[in-house]
């Protein structure tokens, strides 16, 4: 039996009301313990007014809503106790259920026994987290679908057609004596194949471009040194985030902000100038603007308008080819280049780089409203389940033995079946939900 687990739901901080979670097969029990009614033969859930006592003491005027198992979040029994917000009170009740016998729960543990009781999957687990952390109203809308179940029920075609496809080529291997089964041949699984390849495809593009809605894209602002980098970041954040003074190396370190344009969010990253500098502080800043470079999703390289190129510009030009930066002229009231991406950060006129970001993303209105595979573990487990249909299809067009090619096809099924949460092992799944909070 699973230790009973107890947690605070809420923020911890002082607040109106807190809500103070225990989940186990002894909560019922537990919590009678410590409450002015007795719980223990509850048969639905309900709610109850009373107090939270350590004997004969009041510790709080509480209300409690009880769950019977498996009509709960977690498939097991389980209260939620809802009371005054002050930090002592709530680590006195949590601290006085500890004494009756519950444990504090570790990070994610009410979500993992969700899922380990059958209650939510593992792509609707991940969705809580991401509910939880969406920073724009886009993002929580493909989260929630996912915790819905609608992104689940995109791999029930997949599944479907490889569990056929595997049954008939078992059939055919076991009984090939009779008649009135389906033949499987390399033809037969060629054409399958092909079918299950685009389905995955189809189903990696559209969660690549819900990656870029749900995590947002990384856009490294890099120059030489005063060319306009911090003044471009105030502009964009409409804020001043970043220094700005006609010293040249005044940025040191990476600045961050964030702006949400169409629903799309794009984390600004200004970078120290980059040149050949004998300063050892500032070329610290330089070698982070390099690696800022090397993370980022999309560059954009800021030229000023009034000088021209020189050879540090030519030489940043030639270093970033591989990552097709979008070329910006600032200083646009000064000069303007036909033809090119130009902007007056200092004037906050920055419409012309706002059109050329959301161009290089191209991200298609149906990816704001429709589920899908969107992040690293998922879209990797489908490129693998990809690789192994591919390699049934290779295997077919060379004429290997049925059994043989049903060998990739199996692997696919099972990394198919993986990415819901079956065949994941225990650490993979303690790894996903140590990510969550404390009482999640």
């Amino acid at each position: 039996m699973l230790d009973t687990i107890v947690a605070l739901a809420t923020p911890a901080m002082k607040s109106a009301i807190a809500v103070i979670r225990i989940s186990g097969e002894e909560s019922f029990e537990i919590v009678s313990k410590v409450f002015s009614k007795n719980l223990s033969n509850l048969k639905q859930r309900d709610v109850h007014y009373g107090y939270i006592k350590d004997k004969e003491k009041v510790v709080d005027e509480v209300i409690l809503i009880n769950y019977v198992k498996p009509h709960s979040f977690t498939g097991e029994n389980s209260v939620e106790i809802m009371c005054h917000g002050s930090l002592l009170i709530i680590n006195e009740i949590i601290e006085l259920l500890i004494s009756k016998g519950a444990r504090l729960a570790t990070k994610g543990e009410f979500s993992s026994r969700a899922y380990m009781n059958g209650r939510i999957d593992l792509i609707q687990a991940e969705a809580i987290n991401d509910v939880i952390n969406a920073t724009s109203k886009e993002a929580k809308a493909l989260s929630l679908m996912s915790l819905q179940g609608k992104t689940t029920k995109l791999l029930t075609p997949l599944k479907a057609a490889l569990a056929d496809l595997l049954a008939n080529i078992e059939v055919n291997i076991d009984y090939p004596e009779y008649k009135d089964i389906e033949v499987v041949n390399k033809d037969k699984i060629i054409i399958e194949g092909e079918k299950l390849h685009n389905q995955i495809k189809k189903l990696i593009n559209e969660g690549e471009e819900g990656a870029k809605i749900k995590e947002g894209i990384n856009v490294a602002l890099v120059g030489k040194p005063n060319v306009g980098k911090s003044s471009l970041l105030n502009a964009l954040l409409k804020e001043d985030k970043a220094i700005v003074t006609d010293v040249a190396g005044t940025t040191r370190d990476i600045v961050e902000g964030d702006i949400t344009i169409k629903g799309i969010t794009f984390h600004l990253l200004d970078t120290a100038g980059i040149h050949q500098s004998e300063d050892i502080v500032e070329n610290i800043g330089i070698n982070k603007a390099k690696r800022t470079i090397d993370q980022a999703d999309i560059v954009v390289l800021i030229l000023d308008s009034e000088r021209g190129l020189d050879q540090d510009d030519e030489a940043l030009l030639n270093d970033l080819k591989e990552k097709k930066p979008l070329v910006v002229y600032n200083k646009m009231d000064v000069k303007y280049h036909q033809g090119a991406i130009n902007i007056s950060a200092k004037n906050h006129q920055v419409d012309e780089l706002i059109f050329a970001l959301m161009k290089r993303v191209n991200i298609s209105d149906e990816s704001f409203s429709r589920p899908s595979l969107n992040n690293a573990r998922q879209i990797g487990l489908l490129k693998k389940a990809d690789i192994d249909i591919l390699k049934a299809i290779d295997d077919a067009r060379s004429d290997l033995p049925l059994d043989l090619v049903s060998v990739s096809l199996l692997s696919s099924y099972n990394t198919i079946l993986s990415i819901i949460g079956g065949n994941v092992d225990t650490d993979l799944s303690k790894e996903i939900f140590a990510r969550f909070c404390v009482g999640k």
